[in-house]
């Protein structure tokens, strides 16, 4: 549904009367997409609607922290974005450099307590991109109000692949005895160690599919798909995906 921009300030506060006292999500995994289609769409160079995207994760941010979410998950780029073009690869890339040297100095990301995590398969990126982000993990380390995660060269398959080959080294090195292996030793060699699953999971741009995002973690999380582009995503989008989250029942198979 599609709002004239006369009756925004309208339905705005009659959509915050609806979600501001329920339920929220202790943490939102999010699968950005439609960047290149919004570039089509304004006439714009493809790259152009990437830049776009990325300036919105700002806002998505502060919307999260208003409703005390405390966990974001950013699909940024996955393991089968590096058979695109190789310019856009390289700019994608260049984005994600910039953003993380952003947060490095960000008095926001300060002020606000983000720790920032990168999850992904590094050996895949470039030694500067490894080095900017061990930098930002590092300054960003103590902070212990919010999280961001940013999945950077990462699958759903390969961090499975990843963690099976973890164990299966442990027990040829006698560490571990396969009777040890449960669904918490398991979970305990993903990327995501330690993080909680995600409650709610948003993608935009109408793709109804997870595209192998946490697809371990992702057993019992809810699912939002929304036909908005990335870069035109406003917080009354992300308003009814918390509605909708509010209004279903979580049962967990039970």
């Amino acid at each position: 549904m599609n709002i004239p921009s006369i009756l925004y300030k309208l339905y705005e506060p009659f959509l915050w009367s609806q979600i501001k006292n329920g339920p929220r999500p202790h943490h939102i995994g999010l699968i950005v997409d439609g960047n290149r289609r919004f570039a089509r769409v304004k006439g714009l160079a493809s790259n152009e609607g990437h830049n776009a995207g990325s300036q919105k994760l700002e806002d998505f941010l502060r919307w999260c922290w208003r409703l005390d979410i405390k966990i974001v998950t950013l699909y940024a780029f996955s393991t089968e974005n590096h058979k695109r073009a190789e310019n856009e690869v390289d700019y994608l890339m260049d984005l994600i450099l910039k953003k993380l040297k952003q947060y490095q100095v960000d008095p926001v990301i300060r002020r606000e307590g983000v720790k920032i995590k990168v999850i992904g398969q590094r050996e895949n990126l470039s030694e500067e991109m490894i080095t900017e982000i061990e930098k930002t993990e590092e300054l960003t380390k103590d902070h212990d109000r919010f999280q961001l995660n940013i999945a950077v060269s990462y699958g759903g398959r390969e961090e499975i692949v990843d963690a099976v080959k973890s164990i299966a080294k442990q027990i040829q090195d006698k560490q571990i005895a396969l009777q040890d292996i449960d669904e918490e030793m398991f979970a305990s060699h993903l990327y995501t160690e330690g993080i909680p699953d995600p409650d709610l999971i948003i993608r935009t741009s109408g793709e109804e599919r997870l595209s192998g995002f946490l697809l371990w973690q992702s057993a019992y999380s809810e699912l939002y798909f929304t036909v908005v582009y990335w870069p035109a995503f406003r917080m009354i989008d992300f308003w009814r995906a918390i509605r909708v989250y509010q209004q279903r029942e979580r049962r967990y198979g039970k």
